[in-house]
């Protein structure tokens, strides 16, 4: 319940008291009259019967700003200052795609030419020393960027580190004394919260969004950029190109997401990488420059019924698949770490570091967790048999 109603809720319930009163003091006077007329008959006694009048506390009258604030904008005003637009530019070589359609795939192209592709997007405030986090195709080829805050002050930002595989990206500009945001948590999301955008959409400065948690826990492949290694949180707040890399905010004004996609063959779909994958990426991005992931080398594909028996015709495994649920194990790839810890193609696996998992996302959030160069247990099931391999992850290769 906003402010504003409560002042109204409290004003009507002391007017509903005030009233009560004195309607019960009315009463108590007409019994006192009648106990007097009743007592003169017996015994003539001078009695001097009145009322006082006790004074009623009275909340004063809501304010117009009071009646309408709401929440919504108690959150877009305190976060607003510290969300921050960047404009980036990066050079070209090649010839456009309408050029090349032109002359045909097949045909001579004249000379390339270097160009400039420009691009807008948002991103928000860490550090009151100019620590600064977006989405890594933002700033995608740029190393410069211009940072402009919602007062107008414009600096030169800094890229100093990008992450492809979760679409992050640090940024530093040369500041002190600067707004910054309050992080929240998204673990604890439900479906049906209250959530706010905030970016710079189709370059319109500040625009605030407003909608609710569609869900929670999208894998990348549901978003459709199945190569990245997040867990997306679902929004219907309206979000368009320029807001990406803007807060997701809940509503005490906390920044729970980076918004970073949107379906294009839909409406009112928006994603956005929860804050703690952000804030863990973004951390290693500022002290190292780069992010490290932890990486197994395996195909993996979710197991059905129908995937089972298509498998077995072909003999695409060294074994024959009984089970028609689980996360399969296609290929290992040769000299990886899962190839050194003993795991084969066939393998189902059924848990990673004594959590369960029933998907190929399961099993990839799982490793994500855990850090470069510790041991990782990974449970399988081998035809009857079920073992414990353990596997010492290597960091993400770059190619």
């Amino acid at each position: 319940m906003s402010r504003a109603i409560q002042h109204i809720s409290i004003y009507a319930m002391l007017l509903a008291i005030g009233g009560g009163i004195g309607w019960a003091g009315s009463r108590q006077l007409g019994l006192a009259e009648r106990s007097v007329a009743q007592d003169e008959e017996s015994a003539p006694v001078a009695v001097d019967v009145s009322v006082r009048e006790t004074p009623i506390a009275q909340a004063p009258a809501p304010t117009f700003e009071q009646i309408n604030q709401n929440f919504i904008a108690e959150a877009a005003e305190k976060v607003g200052p510290a969300v921050v637009r960047i404009d980036s530019s990066r050079t070209v070589s090649g010839i456009p795609d309408p050029l090349r359609r032109f002359f045909g795939d097949d045909s001579p192209l004249p000379p390339s030419r270097e160009r400039v592709e420009q691009g807008t997007g948002s991103g928000f405030i860490l550090t009151s020393d100019g620590r600064i986090v977006t989405n890594a195709h933002v700033v995608e080829g740029s190393s410069t960027v211009t940072v402009t805050l919602r007062d107008g002050r414009t600096y030169e930002g800094e890229v100093l580190g990008v992450d492809n595989i979760t679409d992050v990206a640090a940024i530093k500009i040369d500041a002190e004394e600067l707004p910054v945001v309050t992080l929240g948590k998204s673990d604890e999301l439900i479906p049906g919260q209250w959530a706010i955008a905030i970016g710079n959409p189709l370059g319109l400065d500040n625009t605030v969004t407003a909608g609710i948690i569609s869900a929670t826990g999208r894998s990348s492949s549901d978003v459709g950029i199945p190569d990245r290694r997040v867990r997306f949180i679902q929004t219907d707040a309206a979000i368009n190109p320029g807001n990406s890399g803007g807060p997701l905010l809940n509503d005490r004004g906390e920044v729970i997401g980076i918004n970073t996609a949107i379906r294009a063959d839909a409406q009112g779909l928006g994603f956005a990488i929860p804050i703690e994958t952000a804030s863990r990426i973004a951390d290693q991005l500022f002290d190292k420059g780069r992010a490290e992931h932890p990486y197994l080398g395996i195909q993996m594909v979710d197991l059905s019924p129908e995937l089972k028996e298509q498998i077995n015709q072909e003999r695409r495994v060294e074994i024959t698949l009984t089970e028609d649920e689980g996360v399969l194990i296609l290929q290992v790839v040769q000299n990886s770490p899962a190839a050194s810890a003993g795991l084969r193609p066939g393998d189902i696996i059924r848990r990673v570091n004594n959590v369960e998992v029933r998907t190929a996302s399961d099993v990839q959030e799982q490793v994500e967790l855990s850090n470069v160069g510790e041991q990782v247990s990974v449970e399988i099931q081998r035809g009857e048999e079920v073992q414990v391999l353990e596997v010492r992850p290597t960091a993400f290769p770059d190619s």
